[in-house]
This record gives C-alpha cells, structure tokens and sequence, in this order.
C-alpha cells in the first residue's frame, strides 16, 4: 500500500497528519520535511520574549516522540527537490518517495525587500523556531530594535519587545498600523495603546539603506532622514511558498490554487495551510489549517468532505490593547462603520446594508461572539 505523503511539518502537516489517524488507523503516512520536525507553535514566537519562554519550552513535541505516538513516519532534514506527477513520486536529497496521494503543506517564507547599504545581510526575519533561536542570540546585550512592517507580526514583536524594556522603532509605508486590517479610528486606538510603550513610528516611509555603525546600524529612510539601531527584524509578511508545486505544473498564483476540498489541479495532490489559495484568498491564520485538516482527512480516508470555512476573527497579540480582526472578503466594496466602546473601537463594514468583516479593539471586543453571529 503506497502511502499518503505530506510535505511539511508545521501546523498544517502535523495536524493533518493527526486527522488523518483519527479517521484511518493502518494507510502508512509519511511527513517529509527540511528542518529537524520538532513541533512547536509558530504563532508563539512573536510574544515569547516577555512570557521569558526558552527555545526549549517553545518545543511542544520532538519528532520522533510525536511520530511514535501518531503512528506515522517523519522524514526530517530530507528536502524535497521534485515532484513526479506522472509516477506519483516525491524525489529528494536522500531518496524517491512513491505516494497515493499527496498534500503540499509548505507554508509561507518571510518576505524581504532589496535595501541599499552594507549591512542589508544583518536584517533578520523570524519564521521559524530556527529563526528565533537566531533573533534571541542577536538580540543579547542590545536595547534598540528596529522593526520593518506594522502588520500583525510587526506589532506582536513590537508590544512583545517593548514590554520587555527594549526601545522598539517601526517602519512602515503604510500610515496606521495594521493598515490592511484596520480601518481608520481603529488603527488610531492601537497605535495610541503601543505608544504608550515608549514605541516610536515612522509611517509613510520604507528603509532606503541600512549601513554598519561602531555600536550597531544606521538606518536611511526615503526621505534620508536617518537613526541609529542595535538590531533590525523584518516583519514586512509572508509569501507563500509555491515553487515547488510550480515546477510540477501544478496551477499556482498568490498561494497553491485549491479548489473547495482542497485539490489542487493536478490528480491526487492537495494543499493546506499557509502555502494554499482558495477563491482568491491565502489562508494565513490558524483556524482556517484546523478546518481544513478536518476535512482534508475525511477526503484523504474515503468520505471527500468540501471545507466550508465560517467567519474566523483572529486575535491579534498585542497585550497593551486588545485587537479582534475579522478581515472583509478581498477585494470587498463595503464601507466601515466605527465607534467608541470605552477604551476601544468598534468597526464594522457593511456592504449593501450586509456585515461582511469587523475590527474590534480594547473594551470593543466583547461584541466578538454576537457580531460573528452576524456573518
């Protein structure tokens, strides 16, 4: 019996994989994966710093354990260098691999901007717990950071290391952050919260150059205004990591195109998680991998199950104040609704007198559970 193959051990992969074991205990499942396999949340890393989390702590399961007990095999530091459609084989570094079917669950690369300078190879990203591991070691003995995106990530590492006593600087071209989630009053209250950390902005600008200095880096902004800083974390977003699925003729655009039960265009080669497009939307967030898991596995095992994603708010970590977003669809043509609730905003858009998306911050989330409702 040929197995089911995933390739991938992050959120996704693993879930899956667990799924898949509760629905069909004996089809041999094999994860293959680059890194050493060890799970852990990668949601957790942007506010690890101040809950004094070790890179020990952040590892929930070693690969190995989590096989053993799951009943299926981790294929860890093999990476994957083709897929054969026509033979049905995953070729690697150590090895071909034959599948029955197959689940593309390669997630997402931080993405990084050319910046001008000698210094635009120190910048660092974090995507992985490698890459924590990386950003802690630098991050010993420095108090200035500086921080490239005021998306969700940016401001998670900014409250995070802010609160933690570190001198935290944001750039961003946007002008408010979280400025793809946010709608203005909205954006405005977050901002003001992360303020108060002693969090200082510069919106509207992008980082021209980045050049070495005795104590650290200085930065050039666009408009050759400049600072100093110890370190420079990237957090501008993530791209979905589509190469491989596009070498194999497998339909791609911003993500893996997938249709409802998350086929891709080819026979018996699936996608989910962070690397995945469905109905012009990337999925990102955690809960849209849960649901999908769930029914991929159903489909995987012999009961095909479409993945019927309901409204999905996502709690942004920033302690200082806090942030419920429920993103419109894209490209919507609704028209945000915001108000004071106490100590935060509540956004809601409307399009054709119909509530598709809503923002919530500070004392304004309690609306969560009845606008969901709503969707």
């Amino acid at each position: 019996m040929q197995p089911i193959i995933i390739i991938g051990t992050g959120l996704a992969g693993y879930t899956l994989a667990k799924e898949i074991r509760k629905e069909d205990k004996t089809t041999p499942v094999q994860l293959i994966t680059a890194d050493n396999g060890d799970f852990y949340s990668k949601p957790m890393l942007s506010n690890a710093l101040s809950k004094n989390q070790s890179i020990e702590k952040l590892t929930m399961f070693p690969a190995a354990i989590i096989a053993g007990q799951q009943g299926f095999q981790v294929l860890n530091n093999t990476r994957v260098t083709e897929i054969d459609t026509a033979s049905n084989t995953v070729i690697t570094d150590k090895g071909h691999y034959v599948y029955s079917k197959l689940v593309l669950a390669t997630g997402a690369q931080a993405i990084r901007i050319p910046v001008a300078g000698d210094a635009a190879d120190d910048i660092i990203s974090v995507n992985s717990l490698d890459d924590y591991a990386v950003f802690r070691q630098r991050l010993e003995g420095k108090k200035r950071i500086a921080i490239l995106g005021a998306g969700l990530i940016g401001c998670e590492f900014a409250n995070d290391l802010a609160a933690s006593g570190y001198q935290v600087n944001i750039i961003d071209l946007a002008d408010s952050p979280l400025g793809r989630l946010l709608p203005t009053a909205a954006a405005a209250n977050l901002k003001q919260a992360l303020s108060s950390l002693n969090i200082e902005w510069f919106l509207g600008h992008s980082l021209k150059a980045i050049d070495k200095t005795a104590n650290g880096y200085r930065l050039t902004l666009d408009d050759d205004s400049t600072f100093e800083s110890e370190l420079v974390l990237s957090a501008i977003g993530l791209r979905a990591n589509t190469e491989l699925a596009a070498a194999a003729g497998i339909k791609v655009n911003r993500g893996i195109i997938v249709d409802e039960y998350l086929q891709t265009s080819v026979d018996n080669i699936y996608a989910l998680g962070d690397c995945t497009e469905i109905n012009g939307n990337v999925m990102p967030y955690v809960m849209p991998i849960m649901l999908g898991a769930r029914a991929l596995a159903n489909t995987l095992t012999g009961c095909k199950s479409e993945v019927i994603y309901p409204a999905m708010p996502v709690a942004v970590k920033t302690p200082v104040q806090a942030v419920i977003v429920c993103p419109p669809p894209i490209n919507h043509q609704g028209q945000w609704q915001e108000e004071v609730i106490g100590s935060g905003i509540k956004a809601c858009c409307y399009e054709n007198d119909r509530l598709i998306g809503f923002a919530l911050t500070g004392d304004a989330v309690s609306e969560k559970q009845q606008l969901v409702k709503l969707i």
